[in-house]
């Protein structure tokens, strides 16, 4: 038995080392075919329902105005009203035939189940969830209260939207869109928080593609 024992633990790490280096290639070589199939053949967004998480300001401004170009119906979700009516017309001046926008906080979960449930009331259906909202700043040592804040945004907000949004965008054979950081795979100083968010962001929503990967896209 010691002998068996000794031989996988020379072999193994080797087997693995090997399988590493034959599949990651492959895995890459997908992805890119992947990424080029969906450029060269981009889906008609005219009249799909997408929800947009963080849409106030940032990224989730702009993808709201690239959403509304292509003819997509929009639900937009932030907490800042005068700003969020602002891209709101913004987006019905580019082409969205119908924009609504709901105040809510990612970080609650009674408002994350809100605005999923508004989203459906209003439109009846829901085709693209974008999980946009985030925060990330400069980590003040001597202050961790807000640790759980940043936790609560970043990734439970995500992760609280997305089960409540699960069940209409199978329905449809949706997608879900997450917004994340090269912080989820590289330390950085003074961020250790917010790499730990969005490496919990990138576990989460990879596992997930693998467990609803019939049904919706991740």
């Amino acid at each position: 038995m010691d002998l068996i024992h000794k031989l996988l633990n020379l072999i193994l790490p080797i087997l693995t080392i090997i399988l590493l280096l034959l599949l990651y290639p492959l895995v890459l070589v997908f992805r890119f075919f992947n990424y080029f199939i969906k450029f060269a053949f981009p889906e008609d967004l005219a009249g799909k329902v997408t929800l947009i998480t963080g849409a106030s300001s940032g990224i989730g401004e702009y993808l709201a105005y690239e959403y509304a170009k292509r003819g997509a119906r929009l639900a937009l979700v932030a907490r800042r009203k005068e700003q969020l009516e602002v891209v709101a017309e913004r987006a019905r001046e580019l082409g969205s035939p119908e924009v609504i926008v709901i105040f809510a906080d990612v970080s609650k979960l009674d408002d994350c189940k809100r605005f999923v449930d508004e989203t459906i009331h209003h439109f009846g259906t829901l085709d693209h969830l974008v999980n946009n909202a985030g925060v990330c700043y400069v980590q003040d040592q001597r202050c961790s209260s807000d640790y759980i804040s940043l936790m609560d945004i970043n990734f439970w907000g995500s992760v609280y939207t997305t089960q409540f949004a699960l069940p209409h965008l199978r329905n449809n054979k949706g997608k879900i869109v997450v917004i994340s950081s090269c912080a989820g795979w590289f330390a950085t100083p003074k961020l250790g928080i917010c790499c730990a968010n969005k490496a919990a962001l990138i576990r989460y929503f990879e596992t997930l593609r693998v467990e609803v990967g019939s049904d919706i896209r991740v």
